[in-house]
């Protein structure tokens, strides 16, 4: 009884196969490859790439859209840390094209930024030739020097190195105004580390469109956040002017 169970078994599992096979045999294979795609909707796509940086940062796509649409246009990425205060990646995207570029890190301490020495020196450099600490911090700023935990180079950074090695401001007679609910230049030029030039220069240019006030002859920025806001993107390049 059990071998005439298991004959029976296998005879069945055998005409399946056959069956399989026949149907196989004859259906239509499906040809492998991509689907062609139409010039008009070609044409879209190319003109949708040529505008994805502007829509990028403009808001339309939601945070998972962006996500999406990244996974769809990366195979992969490798990250290595080629230094205590820089990542250097590499991101393999779909069709084999390779971008490269190194990524700097926050890092606790003066002593575990790579460029501390370089830094340092250009720092007692320009004091030695009179520059104040935030002029410093915009200069190194622009030649690509950063504080260990920011992205650009901060004007109490540079009085810490100055310090240090026993660099002292000489003592002005006039100081900066300090008026309640307002901000005068210098006290924005220290809050957006730029120079006060930066800030006339764009004042008397109408790019920054403000009048003085006509008690202290001053030009008076309300001291609030959305102030500074609005400055940094302007120092950014992401606004072309503002009017207070």
């Amino acid at each position: 009884m059990v071998a005439a169970e298991l004959e029976r078994r296998c005879e069945q599992a055998l005409n399946e196969l056959r069956q399989a096979e026949t149907h196989l045999a004859t259906t239509p294979s499906v040809q492998s490859g991509v689907a062609e795609i139409s010039p008009e909707l070609r044409e879209a796509f190319t003109a949708l790439g040529q505008r994805l940086p502007a829509i990028w940062h403009e808001g339309v796509l939601t945070r998972e859209q962006q996500k999406s649409l990244l996974r769809c246009l990366i195979d992969k990425v490798v990250v290595h840390r080629s230094a205590s205060d820089c990542l250097s990646l590499r991101i393999f995207w779909k069709g084999e094209q390779v971008s490269m570029f190194d990524l700097p890190v926050p890092v606790g301490a003066l002593a575990d930024y790579s460029q501390a020495e370089a830094m340092t020196q250009r720092i007692l450099s320009l004091f030695a030739e009179g520059q104040a600490d935030a002029a410093i911090a915009v200069q190194l700023t622009s030649e690509g020097f950063r504080s260990p935990m920011g992205a650009c180079v901060l004007p109490s950074t540079v009085q810490t190195i100055r310090l240090r090695h026993g660099c002292m401001q000489q003592r002005h007679q006039s100081h900066p105004r300090h008026i309640a609910g307002s901000l005068t230049v210098p006290q924005l030029a220290n809050a957006l580390a730029v120079s006060r030039h930066w800030l006339y220069d764009r004042i008397h240019n109408g790019v920054i469109e403000i009048r003085p006030d006509g008690a202290t002859g001053l030009y008076l920025f309300h001291d609030e956040p959305a102030t500074l806001e609005q400055l940094r993107q302007l120092r950014d390049g992401i606004l072309n002017k503002l009017h207070f």
